[in-house]
């Protein structure tokens, strides 16, 4: 699968190095670039994107023309694709106004709490048919928990969450009283004792 053109809208923190995801400008699917058929995470090299002034981590809002090698979705994440090793290249980019066109309307976030069991996943008992949404919230609270954990809370269709941030720009926007537009980019991620739990992979 060779020049897929994808808005990135999220470069979360995994195991100290990258998660990627976004959206395909062409059909609106999400596409998550993967090391691994079994969903590893990027290295730092390996989530570059390159532009005329050199090559750069990819950020959100970028447009970014990749390629893989093969789609390999996971029950607790269909949008899987490993990458084929070729360079990124950045061909310009969206404005935080143009979110609205890339939005996810689900009724609720896989269910009212902050995790999904993935034993209930691989027994095809809840089925998850994308592990990514951009979604607008409300009454959005970002803060750090008593064992110094990034947290997000928020409000999602009458849904109070309360779920693990893993944005890596988390400190800037608390210390700098930054006001955020209230989209997120939430990701199910991989099982961790038990259960995939919810993640808030990007604030707008």
């Amino acid at each position: 699968m060779k020049n897929i053109e994808v808005v990135i809208l999220a470069n979360s923190v995994k195991h100290h190095q990258h998660c990627v995801a976004g959206k395909c400008i062409a059909n609106g699917q999400w596409v998550r670039p993967v090391s691994n058929t079994d969903g590893g995470e990027l290295s730092h090299a390996q989530a570059l994107c390159k532009n005329p002034y050199g090559q750069f981590n990819v950020k959100p809002l970028q447009k970014v023309i990749m390629s893989f090698s093969t789609h390999a979705p996971l029950s607790h994440q269909p949008e899987n694709y490993v990458i084929d090793g070729s360079v990124w290249r950045q061909n310009f980019g969206i404005s935080v106004g143009e979110l609205d066109n890339y939005l996810d309307t689900p009724n609720d976030i896989w269910g009212g709490i902050d995790r999904v069991s993935h034993a209930s996943i691989v027994s095809g008992y809840i089925a998850i048919e994308q592990s990514l949404y951009l979604i607008a919230v409300e009454s959005l609270h970002l803060y750090k928990n008593q064992f110094d954990r990034r947290r997000a809370s928020f409000s999602y269709r009458g849904n109070n969450y309360d779920l693990a941030v893993t944005d890596p720009n988390f400190d800037r926007i608390i210390q700098n009283n930054e006001v955020p537009k209230g989209i997120l980019c939430v990701s199910l991620g991989e099982e961790y004792q038990g259960n995939c739990f919810k993640l808030v992979a990007t604030i707008f």
